[in-house]
């Protein structure tokens, strides 16, 4: 595997540090003794006050470097990379949500376009040892062949999201064949845990459960065709960013694509039951969500599974959370945040 391990005289750029998975990647870095600056533009797609815990719990850090800013702004992030000079880039900054980009699409040009273009540039010209950055499951569209692979064909994207991460995976795939920059995308697969994304489904049941209302099941209430998803613990997906971290590629052109999920889908029936099992262990009764199935949505698509022998290969990378482990962290994390005992 050869994974270098992290070196803490470098200083690590983590765009999106106030996301989901920038938070806890930030933790990881910090942890381990690194300079890390993270950059975020806390915008409002959903509740900011839940990116500001996170950003709270990562201050006490004395190696952590806060930013308030957005990539799409070129001179900020410029300015960023002459002022900090980082070794290492991870791009996890973009317009998340594939039904959202339906509604509106502005932002993801904005965002996942313009601001990894901006990204790129810098890079550019203040060459960095690894650029890692986030592409999508998305990309894989309606592919009807099961398990998803890095050489599958992905030209056929359902939604404007799936489109701009294929563009990202373009753009990244040029800058390295033109400027030598060391580029790897990662392809996630369903990234849950405890505060994750209030958009994601599993995140949206239990607040629906709180609320006394009825959660929407968009698989036209078809258990036998049931909609499969790769649900990804998010501390699993961080050890395979970190091995990815030290392990530029070093190919002719340096750029790589690698799934990063779990490898065992489930149907979507039994995460819900899952879900439900755990919270009634969190609160101490039987839970069970009212529930109203729909016909599936515009850009969903029928399965996400995710083959992962590339990734395995180069760094190791192999998942260990359990769904019903994942879930429980999740629902006790839950319980607690919202005070719901």
């Amino acid at each position: 595997m050869n994974c270098k391990p992290l070196d803490p005289s470098k200083t690590y750029l983590i765009t999106g540090a106030a996301g989901f998975i920038g938070y806890y990647l930030s933790r990881k870095l910090l942890e381990q003794g690194c300079n890390v600056v993270g950059l975020d533009n806390i915008n409002d797609y959903y509740d900011v006050n839940l990116k500001y815990a996170r950003l709270d719990l990562l201050k006490p850090y004395e190696r952590f470097t806060f930013i308030k800013g957005d990539i799409s702004d070129k001179s900020l992030v410029t300015q960023v990379f002459e002022e900090y000079k980082p070794n290492v880039v991870v791009n996890l900054a973009a317009q998340a949500g594939v039904r959202y980009s339906i509604e509106n699409p502005d932002v993801y040009i904005q965002s996942n376009i313009i601001g990894f273009f901006n990204i790129l540039e810098a890079c550019r010209h203040h060459p960095v040892d690894h650029l890692v950055y986030a592409s999508s499951s998305s990309v894989y569209g309606a592919n009807k062949k099961i398990p998803f692979e890095e050489t599958d064909f992905v030209d056929t994207p359902v939604s404007l999201y799936a489109s701009t991460k294929k563009s990202n995976e373009l753009m990244a795939h040029t800058y390295s064949h033109l400027y030598k920059i060391p580029a790897t995308g990662l392809r996630f697969f369903t990234v849950y845990g405890p505060m994750g994304r209030p958009d994601m489904a599993y995140f949206g049941f239990t607040d629906k459960y709180f609320a006394g209302e009825p959660i929407k099941i968009f698989n036209n209430g078809d258990f036998e065709n049931d909609l499969y998803r790769d649900f990804t613990y998010v501390d699993d997906i961080v050890v395979g960013i970190e091995r990815l971290i030290g392990k530029p590629p070093v190919d002719s052109v340096p750029h790589k694509v690698y799934n990063i999920g779990n490898n065992s889908p489930e149907k979507l029936m039994v995460f819900i039951e899952s879900l439900e099992k755990a919270l009634g262990n969190s609160l101490g009764k039987e839970v069970e969500f009212r529930k109203v199935f729909e016909p599936i949505k515009p850009g969903d698509v029928p399965a996400t599974y995710a083959s992962t022998e590339l990734l395995q290969k180069a760094v190791g990378f192999k998942p260990e959370t359990p769904i019903k482990v994942g879930l429980q962290k999740f629902a006790d994390w839950y319980v607690n945040y919202y005070q719901k005992k």
